[in-house]
């Protein structure tokens, strides 16, 4: 059953695709917990405007995404904190002007485009070591913004009383959506940008299913990802299916087979 994990490029896979599972799922949950799934496409959505600007420069496009997206991102926050509207608007506006900043920027590249649209539905089985080493620095990174997981639970239950513990929620916030900014670009040469936003909402909404904490919410969120980026890659070798929807689709399963069993629990 665990044959195709012998081939190279299925264990470069297996490996990015766990890692990015792993950081999509860690951030998740807050995305789910702060009612921000619209983040992960519209953060997505934002990357594809940064690749087109590099693919027009010449620079590596997935370098100029992570500054192009980390700016939507602080830009979100922004426009959310100084015109108080709600996330999904400020979210929104980024969506549309990096779309049709991206589209500007390819009309003017009068060379080849074609691959800015392969980042649309991404590659995991294409992907090269030093895309998982990217992931694995990432990752680190990750593992590095741990001491803020208790700042940023906090306000995203109650910000007003963590404002009122002198704890600056809108510095951390400007953090956190920095994170995932970057967690969204890694993902998108695994699973595109189409797809991208499904790794931050499936798991931790099935985690949320199932969890009685926040802290355990994470945990149960971040198997979830990477056990459905392993079984992904099972179900899409055997079954001749493109990678990235395969992944996502068991994802949807898991979420799925958890909602019907909490329903005959109740």
């Amino acid at each position: 059953m665990f044959e195709p994990f012998t081939l190279p490029f299925m264990q470069r896979a297996l490996v990015g695709g766990v890692l990015v599972g792993l950081i999509t799922s860690y951030y998740g949950p807050f995305v789910v917990q702060r009612r921000m799934a619209f983040l992960g496409s519209g953060l997505g959505h934002a990357a594809f405007g940064g690749i087109a600007l590099g693919l027009l420069l010449g620079l590596n496009p997935l370098w100029v995404a992570v500054v192009f997206t980390v700016a939507a991102a602080l830009g979100i926050v922004w426009v959310r904190d100084r015109t108080h509207l709600a996330s999904d608007t400020a979210i929104g506006i980024f969506f549309a002007v990096s779309m049709a900043l991206g589209i500007v920027f390819l009309s003017l590249n009068e060379g080849f485009t074609g691959d800015a649209f392969t980042y649309l539905f991404g590659s995991i089985l294409a992907i090269a070591w030093q895309d998982v080493w990217a992931a694995a620095a990432v990752a680190a990174l990750t593992a590095l913004s741990a001491p803020l997981w208790g700042r940023w639970a906090y306000a995203t239950f109650d910000p007003m009383l963590a404002r009122a513990d002198r704890i600056s929620v809108l510095r951390d916030d400007y953090l956190l959506s920095a994170s995932i900014a970057v967690a969204v670009v890694v993902s998108i040469k695994v699973v595109g940008i189409i797809l991208v936003a499904a790794f931050l909402v499936l798991p931790s909404a099935a985690a949320r299913l199932r969890s009685r904490t926040f802290s355990g919410m994470c945990r149960l969120s971040m198997a979830l990802g990477a056990a459905s980026v392993v079984l992904g890659l099972l179900v899409s070798y055997h079954a001749d299916l493109p990678s990235g929807p395969a992944i996502v689709l068991v994802q949807a399963a898991l979420f799925a087979a958890l909602f019907l069993a909490r329903g005959k629990q109740a």
